[in-house]
Order: structure tokens, then sequence, then C-alpha cells
């Protein structure tokens, strides 16, 4: 089977490189509907590019009304007069096809500009400005290698506009770490494997991971995946690891059979990459989660925070628009007989204005201040990421000073990182409080709960005001609370299952 490889195939490859296959050959009837939040983002990466470009403050020819043939033959034609800024073009060369948003003319040649609705780096914090991304990396490479092979590239680089207006350079040739390949190296082997993929799309396989949950063919691949017993439906093992253990344990089945002494010498294994300690976790929950009626429970004993009175914290946030939008505590305290009861509070902002956002945030730190003795608890390190940026943005409210005590021990407790991940093991798919929360029995009210989806009804409360968008919002972020509540009280009463020295996680 022969394809022109796109952009867009490059990026699905990059997250998934079973997408690419299913796209080229997966019956279009076991394709889910686009989820909301999906078609949020396309609607907001439209009107971003319209923006970016009804600001530019440059002149530019216009290609976008055109399609297919005739949209390559204009672009190639503003090519040869040498057009210096060309918006919406198409040029393909032999199995190569791309449309980058912007070709301009600089340095005797022309340099691709690709208009994204995302931060044009990824992982910046106060000490680091982030790390250009492999998925934009590539795509520009692409552009880059069409332009390279018709003698017009101005150089192995182009730019990337980004949701902050910023024009980022991306240089293909240097690496992206001390031990990282260069993004023009990703390019050739996201290139190489995608042209495998085309010709034998059947090979392909399926793998579980978090960014199945946005995927058309979610549905689809799970639905392979549990008929295969397939290694990625264990927690944390992913595709890498998974084609590394394949041939020896090619199903779920396999490795939980399995004795693992008979692959460890010492702290390593047969199987590239995968440590003793790992192989031995691997086999466990492959042995746990084919158990019938299989329990969870502790690997080692847990210092329970032993105050009366808790909170569980959850905050929501649209990355979009860059805003903490709502801070959610349950709080259990006991009334004045001594019974416990517990009570939802939300903050949730007035007005998209970094006003309304400031006094919400001052709203939250009010409430953490009045319960200084009250253990915190929340899941992940996502809500002390978001306050440091709070704080930064707004230090009449707090200064990073509190904020660090505020998120270290003993005033808080990462349900995730310091207690589930370290100390625990579970009969599911994953870790997120979504799955222990239902494995103990919690549901949520709303029939599709998630952070996306959330984004979503956010947007649309942002443009209507609609106060029912609101209350959705506000019942999904109690809910959330409430799981990390149920989850702690069921872990309390697990059991504690002693697994010696090799229970621990060596990455931990």
């Amino acid at each position: 089977m022969t394809s022109r490889i796109t952009a867009s195939q490059l990026y699905s490859y990059l997250i998934c490189p079973h997408r690419v296959a299913m796209d080229a050959v997966g019956d279009p009837a076991d394709r889910d509907a686009v989820s909301p939040f999906v078609q949020l983002l396309w609607e907001r990466g439209t009107a971003h590019e319209h923006d970016m470009m009804a600001g530019l403050g440059a002149p530019f020819l216009d290609l976008s009304r055109l399609n297919g043939d005739a949209k390559e033959a204009a672009t190639r034609e503003a090519i040869a007069r040498h057009e210096p800024l060309i918006y919406s073009g198409r040029l393909s060369v032999h199995e190569l096809l791309g449309e980058p948003d912007l070709l301009r003319w600089e340095q005797g040649g022309y340099v691709a500009i690709d208009i994204k609705s995302g931060a044009g780096r990824e992982g910046a914090d106060a000490d680091s400005e982030g790390r250009l991304r492999r998925e934009y990396g590539v795509q520009l490479a692409l552009y880059t290698d069409i332009l390279t092979r018709m003698n017009l590239a101005a150089g192995r680089y182009g730019y990337i506009r980004d949701v902050h207006r910023t024009e980022i350079r991306y240089d293909l040739d240097v690496p992206l770490g001390a031990r990282s390949p260069s993004l023009w190296e990703i390019y050739l082997r996201t290139r190489a494997g995608m042209q495998a993929t085309l010709a034998a799309p059947d090979e392909s396989r399926p793998a579980l991971c978090s960014d199945c949950k946005q995927c058309v063919w979610r549905s689809a691949c799970f639905r392979a995946l549990q008929k295969a017993g397939d290694l990625t439906l264990l927690p944390e093992l992913g595709r890498a690891r998974r084609d590394a253990l394949a041939v020896e344990f090619p199903a779920l089945a396999d490795l939980a059979a399995a004795n693992p002494a008979h692959y460890i010498h010492g702290d390593k294994t047969d199987f590239p990459g995968i440590g003793a300690k790992t192989l031995i976790k691997f086999q466990r929950r492959a042995a746990l989660q084919l158990a019938p009626d299989a329990q969870p429970f502790l690997t080692r004993a847990v210092q329970w925070p032993q105050a009366t009175t808790q909170l569980f914290f959850d905050i929501e946030t649209d990355p979009m628009r860059d805003l903490c939008y709502l801070h959610g505590f349950v709080i259990r305290e006991p009334d004045a007989a001594g019974s416990l009861r517990e009570r939802f509070e939300g903050i949730y902002i007035t007005d998209l204005s970094p006003r309304a956002e400031r006094d919400a945030f001052a709203m939250a730190m009010d409430l953490l201040r009045r319960y200084s003795a009250a253990p915190v608890v929340h899941y992940s390190k996502y809500e002390r990421t978001e306050y440091r940026k709070l704080a930064a943005r707004y230090p009449d409210v707090a200064g990073p000073e509190e904020i660090e005590a505020l998120f270290a021990a003993p005033r808080a407790l990462d349900l995730y990182s310091d207690v589930v991940r370290p100390c625990s093991e579970w009969p599911t798919h994953d870790f997120s409080i979504k799955s222990l929360a239902k494995h103990c029995g919690f549901n949520w009210r709303d029939a599709d709960p998630s952070g996306a989806t959330s984004i979503e009804w956010f947007d649309r409360w942002a443009k209507t005001g609609d106060p029912r968008l609101r209350q959705r919002l506000l019942d999904y972020n109690e809910d959330d609370c409430r799981a990390m509540r149920v989850v702690w009280d069921c872990m309390q009463q697990f059991p504690v299952a002693y697994l010696g020295d090799h229970a621990a996680d060596p990455d931990r």
C-alpha cells in the first residue's frame, strides 16, 4: 500500500503508530464519534490562525481558498516569483506532501512557519524556557525536507508561531538534550516508521495509553487489546516495554504464569530496558489483573495523617486560556457532637479577567489558611504546579515560600505520588483517580466525566454564561474531590502484603 506522507500523519505517528494504520485500513464503522474536546481544539486552532493572520502586520499572498492541485500550482508560481510571504500553500515531492501555514522568503530561500494554538515549548518553568516540541518539529522537518528536495530551503530550520503570538525558531539539527537526538533525526525515524506502517498496516498493533481517550479508534482498539490479552492493559507498562517482553510473553496470561527468577541476572533481565524489579512488578500486576475477584492491596504500611479535619482539594483550569477557574474543596470535619461531616466548597471565577482569577485564588488561599492544621489531600502534582504559577502571577496573594510549604509534608499528601504509586497495587488498567474510585464503588454524576470534557464545558460557559454549565463544572469538581476521599478511606482498610526487596519500583 502506498500513500503520501503528510504532517498530520507524522503528528499522529508520534502519538500512536497504530493510529496511522487504523486511518489507512480501519473500518469506518468502527470509528467513535469525534469528542467535543477534539472538536473544540480544531475550532480553537482555526480561530487562532485567523486571528494571527489578521494581526500579522505584513502583506502576504493568501491561497487559502484554493484546494488540491490548484493550490499547489499557485504555490509553485508564487515561489517562482519569490513572493515574500505565502499563506496556506501546498507542495509535494515524491512521497511527501506538505501544507505549511506560511512560507517566508529569507536568506535566499524559503522557510516554513506553522501557526499553533498551543505553546511553542513544553516543560517551561521558572528555571527553564522549556523544550522544543517533537510533534511540531517533525512537521516543520517535513516541510523543510520538501523545500530541500526542491532546492528552495533557506536552511534546515523553521518557525512556530504559538498561542502567545511568539515566533520560536526550531533549529532542526540541534540535539534536544545532551543525550537526545535532533528533531531532524526524530523526523527521519518517524518518516521511516510511517513508511513501514503504511506498507504493512495489518501488522501494526494497538497499545493502551493516556492518548487513547481522545482517539476515534479507542473503542475498536480496546476491544482488540482485551481479546489479545495485551500487556499494555497493565498500568504503566506501555508500548516499548510490551514490545520488549512480547516475544517471551505474548499475552497477560503468559506473563502472569511466569517465574521472573528465570529471566533475572543480578539487577538485570533478558529484556532490554527492563530491570529485575520492574519485571517482578509487572508479573505481579498481570497475575492480579487476571485473578478472579482481585482486590487491591498495599505493598507496605502507610503512615496516614491522623488529623480529625481533612481537605480534599482539586482545581480546574482551561489550558488554552491559561486560566485557573475553579478551586474545589471537600472539607471533612467534626460537628458540634463530634461526628464527622463533609461539605463541598467550590470557588468559581466570576468572569474571564485576570482580576477574577486573582480573586478566586485569594479566596482559596484564605480557606487554606483558615484550615492550617488540616492535611491537604490532592492527586498528582498538578495543583502544586498551577499554584506556583498563580503565586508568580499574583504575588500579593501568596509568595513562593507559602506555596512550597502548602504542598510539602506534613501539610500536604499527594495521594497519587505519595501513596497509590509507591505503596499499592490495583487490578485496574491505570492509576487515574477515575479508575481507582470506580473500583471502590464511587460513581460520578456526569455520564462522561473527564478533564478534557470539562474544558469543553467551560469553553461553552465562557461563551454563553449558561448557569447550567457552571453547575455541571461544580458538580464534576465536587465528585473529583469526593472520589479522592473515597479512595483515601478505602486504602486505609487495605491489607498489607510485604513483597520483600523487589517490591519497590526502581524509578521511584
